[in-house]
Parts: structure tokens; sequence; C-alpha cells
């Protein structure tokens, strides 16, 4: 986290496997934003009450049942506003209480902290990304040193490497990333790190990502994940 911020970001690793739950906490006002609300709400209520935060937001990266299973015990203690992108409301069919939905590139207030919304679809169609100033919350789009899974419904990994592109190329490299699941040895990492040493932000061809995400990727890779400098076969430009 960069220092001197009117915000902090606080991470729970919960459930099977291995999420990461996020508070964004706005100091200003006392107020919090929680992101992918899942498996044991009771430890993100205990969070709140330890750093003194009222949760009034609820933000989805992305409608798999393990980002979402929260939600329910999260609306029955405090009146939160949902927050998702449109496609990916549409792609998940459910019908939820106060949803506020949203197109990439909106912005919303947590008391005074600004977020600002990525649409970054691979995972999903509609997976989202959060950017707090030089912090950005990737959920399953992009982990440490790894990325989202395309193979499941609604993912397209022609999507999710135009994606990576656009954050590997458009965000400021000392951008600290806080994925959805804790598959490396370290929590969070620069965009910088990942530039160097994420093998799926090395390619410059489509189709040769497209073969490693899809057919090879989980055939010579294991959690936890480490640095790979880009190869000859796939580096960037």
């Amino acid at each position: 986290m960069h220092k001197d911020t009117p915000y902090s970001i606080h991470a729970l690793e919960l459930g099977p496997m291995e999420n990461f739950i996020y508070l964004i906490h706005d100091h200003a006002t006392d107020t919090a934003a929680v992101v992918d609300p899942a498996w044991d709400v009771p430890e993100v209520e205990a969070l709140a009450e330890r750093l003194g935060v009222r949760i009034t937001d609820i933000l989805l990266t992305h409608s798999h049942h393990d980002h979402i299973n929260g939600i329910g015990e999260v609306l029955e203690r405090h009146d939160a506003r949902i927050h998702l992108l449109k496609p990916e409301a549409q792609f998940w069919g459910q019908q939820l209480a106060r949803p506020e939905l949203h197109h990439g590139g909106d912005r919303i207030r947590i008391g005074e902290t600004e977020i600002d919304i990525l649409h970054t679809p691979g995972h999903t169609p509609g997976s989202a990304c959060y950017r707090i100033d030089r912090d950005l919350i990737t959920g399953d789009t992009l982990f440490v040193f790894g990325c989202g899974r395309c193979d499941l419904k609604g993912g397209d990994p022609e999507q999710m490497f135009q994606t990576l592109k656009r954050i590997r190329d458009d965000l400021p490299a000392d951008t600290l990333i806080h994925p959805g699941h804790n598959y490396a040895e370290n929590p969070t990492s620069t965009l910088a790190e990942q530039a160097e040493g994420n093998p799926f932000m090395c390619f410059t061809e489509v189709d040769k990502f497209i073969r490693y995400r899809m057919v090879d990727h989980d055939r010579i890779r294991h959690t936890p994940y480490r640095a790979e400098p880009c190869s000859h076969a796939h580096h960037k430009a």
C-alpha cells in the first residue's frame, strides 16, 4: 500500500480456495466497501469492528460462487449497495437487491475515496478491476504471476489477452495489484514486476497466448506461482 493515502486496503484470506476478501477503508468517514464477500462473513465483520468502520458498499469483481457466497449475509447486517458491471449482471442473471450497475470507466466513491471501475473481460464477460490511486484490486483477472482461467462458462482467452495487454500498457508501473486468490509466494506485487515475470503478460501474439492459457499452463505450472522471466518463445515487445 502506498503511504499517505486517504484510504487503506485490508485483506483477509478465507475459504478453501485461498480467496482474498478486501475491505477498502475510507479514513475520512470510517466507511468501508467489502470486495467479493465470501466464505466467512463473521471474519469480515470482526475486521470491520477492529477497524471501527461501517460497511456501506459491496464491490464485485465477478459473479463466480467463490466470490459472492457471502453477499446475503452482509446484506442481512448492513444496508449496503452492490456494485458490479452491467455485462456481469446480465451474464450472472441473478436478481440482486439494491444493485448499482456500472460500465467500464465509471467512478464511484466510498466516503471521500474515489474508485475507478475497469472493465476487464476474459475470466467472465463482465469482470471488473477496481483502481484506487495506485492500488488495483484485480479479482480473477490478474494474479501475482498468474491470471484467471478462461475455460469456464463466459471465459474468453482472446479477451483476456487484450485485457492484460491494456493493464500492462496503460497503468503506471508502480501500481500495486491485489488479486482475488493467494496463489503466489507474496500476496501483492507491482505491475512492473508482473510485466517482467508474469508469463501471461509476456505474449505479443494472441494465438500463442491462447494455447498457453488453454493447454500448456496447467500442465507445467503449479502454485505457489513464482516469477518467470519472459522466454524467447513469448517475449514482451
